[in-house]
């Protein structure tokens, strides 16, 4: 196949190979963008190698890809992705013919790979990686700012201290017991206190005369 004596094929075919595979995973795309990998990939490795190494190799770079989909279905945490690129990249640089050819394959992933994340604007996400690319955002829907808003009513609320402030303690407002703050005062157990700041969930209180 005279068109792979030039490197800069095996970047193309390793590159548009890696951005369908690495994109099936992304998205949801019912197995095309995996079957048009898989051909890519498969066509770049046959083309280099004989049918034992072409075995191998091939093996080495669905291991990869394996281990990103594992990384992204249970740890979340990169470092079997990790692993899964170093097996891609070892792949296609050991099953390129010269040090020329398989820079460019090996540059070929990288690009490809990056280029995937190009597709969760266009198509539907799968439900990968939420911690990773922060999906889970902080929303009031979700609950997470409930506590926030519910210590904003605090302020210029009266309480009682539970315990003594030195200037960190307990208070208790409304029945409700909650970690408190003086303003550098020691305020012992038993005092009446008011609440005058509230910053987050960080509450600023100061003894009633």
């Amino acid at each position: 196949m005279d068109i792979f004596s030039s490197g800069w094929i095996g970047f193309v075919i390793t590159g548009l190979g890696t951005l369908f595979l690495i994109g099936e995973i992304l998205v949801n795309m019912r197995g095309f963008f995996g079957l048009l990998g898989i051909g890519f990939i498969v066509v770049y490795f046959s083309a280099y190698l004989e049918t034992s190494s072409f075995i191998i190799m091939l093996i080495i770079y669905f291991i990869g890809i394996l281990l990103i989909i594992i990384d992204g279905k249970l740890l979340n945490d990169g470092t079997l992705s990790t692993l899964g690129l170093a097996c891609m990249l070892a792949s296609v640089a050991l099953a390129a013919p010269n040090l020329n050819a398989g820079l460019y394959g090996v540059a070929g992933v990288l690009v490809g790979g990056v280029s995937s994340f190009l597709f969760l604007k266009v198509f539907k996400h799968r439900k990968m990686w939420s911690k990773m690319t922060l999906k889970d955002r902080l929303t009031n829907e979700a609950g997470y700012n409930s506590m926030n808003a519910e210590y904003e009513k605090l302020l210029e609320q009266q309480g009682i201290t539970l315990n003594d402030l030195r200037p960190v303690g307990t208070i208790r407002i409304n029945n409700k017991d909650y970690s408190a703050i003086s303003n550098g005062q020691w305020i012992p157990k038993g005092r009446a206190i008011r609440v005058v700041q509230v910053d987050g969930t960080r509450i600023l209180v100061e003894t009633i005369d």
